[in-house]
């Protein structure tokens, strides 16, 4: 396998990282209502578990409002069992058409907990982006061996995939202090 090719393979897998960081920290709750913070609940539909998004439109008409218009309205009380299961930590108020979320101000002490969560994420995405680094190196390696790429190529190998991986982290690093901004602000 050509020295390229490789290193395109794993870049590719810390992209996949990066972006499951993205949606983790979708997932993590701020001050401020986002739909994402309920899109991929499961919700039990006719003894399916499925994604709220999938079975309503979900908006953000206020700052600290989530409201959720359900497509059938059989629904809505499956939606709502599902929304107080969640660890969201928000109760449901419905009318019977919409369910409406009223997104709290988090306290100092939550944010600051929610803050070493999203530090937490961030190191593991680097761990696995590391890992990435590591298993492209072993792959190029097995290639020297097999005379399929040489010495050379391999240390020029060893030291792009380092500066991709560098990249990767410093991205890591970036959307885990954005994150950790925009938890902290009141």
């Amino acid at each position: 396998m050509p020295y390229e090719d490789i290193l395109l393979e794993a870049e590719e897998r810390m992209e996949k990282s990066l972006h499951f960081l993205r949606e983790e920290y979708r997932k993590v709750r701020t001050g401020r209502a986002s739909t994402g913070l309920v899109e991929n609940i499961k919700a039990d539909y006719y003894d399916t578990p499925t994604p709220i998004k999938q079975l309503a439109t979900i908006g953000v008409p206020e700052p600290r409002l989530i409201v959720i218009k359900p497509f059938d309205p059989a629904a809505l009380h499956a939606i709502e069992k599902s929304i107080l299961k969640s660890d969201i930590g928000i109760t449901p108020s419905s009318d019977g058409k919409l369910i409406r979320l009223a997104v709290p101000p988090l306290s100092e002490e939550r944010r600051k907990q929610f803050v070493a969560q999203t530090k937490e994420m961030a190191e593991q995405a680097k761990i696995a982006i590391r890992n990435e680094r590591s298993a492209a190196i072993k792959t190029a390696e097995k290639e020297q061996k097999t005379g399929d790429m040489s010495e050379d190529d391999l240390e020029e190998f060893k030291k792009d995939a380092q500066k991709t991986t560098n990249e990767y982290t410093d991205k890591v690093d970036s959307l885990c202090n954005a994150k950790a901004e925009e938890l902290m602000e009141v």
